[in-house]
């Protein structure tokens, strides 16, 4: 039972580091993506999960990366967001990356709508003195879009093949 909970908690960890790595420093590492990898292919040998639904749950996450790194290149997306997508579309899998992204698009439009409102407001003088506050609050910073990714992943999460398998065990 300690051994499920710790396995059923271990997405939602690394989608809330993502989060906040995002907002405080604009940058996913790449170990989180690479977690998130290994971490999948753990639970699904754990947890007995068939090899042709673990090899489509891994096309997703490659179709996932084909798209979202073609956004990288054309500027549209930082590398990280583009990584952490295609992780947590492994997780995901076919069956709910259509969620996964939609949830992901309102959210990070909401987050996006939010920042620049944000950024037409005088900061009060002590939030000037926090650096990723500044950064944030800077016009020509980016938006922390691993924060809408992470979201939407944790809701989507529940709902997925692995949590399934992961519950029932």
């Amino acid at each position: 039972m300690a051994l499920d909970t710790l396995l059923l908690l271990f997405f939602p960890a690394l989608m809330a580091y993502a989060a906040i790595s995002d907002m405080l420093t604009m940058t996913i590492p790449n170990r989180v993506s690479l977690a998130l990898i290994a971490g999948f292919i753990a639970m699904a040998i754990l947890t007995g999960m068939p090899l042709a639904t673990f090899g489509l749950h891994m096309a997703a996450g490659a179709l996932v990366l084909v798209i979202t790194f073609t956004l990288f290149a054309f500027g549209f997306i930082g590398g990280g967001d583009a990584k952490l997508a295609a992780a947590t579309g492994i997780w995901c899998g076919f069956g709910f990356l259509a969620q996964y992204l939609v949830f992901a698009s309102i959210m990070g439009g909401v987050l996006t709508l939010l920042i620049i409102y944000v950024r037409t407001l005088l900061l009060p003088e002590f939030a000037t003195k926090i650096s990723w506050v500044a950064r944030l609050h800077h016009h020509k910073s980016g938006i922390p879009y691993g924060i809408a990714l992470a979201g939407a992943g944790l809701l989507v999460y529940p709902h997925t093949p692995i949590w399934t398998l992961v519950a029932a065990s």
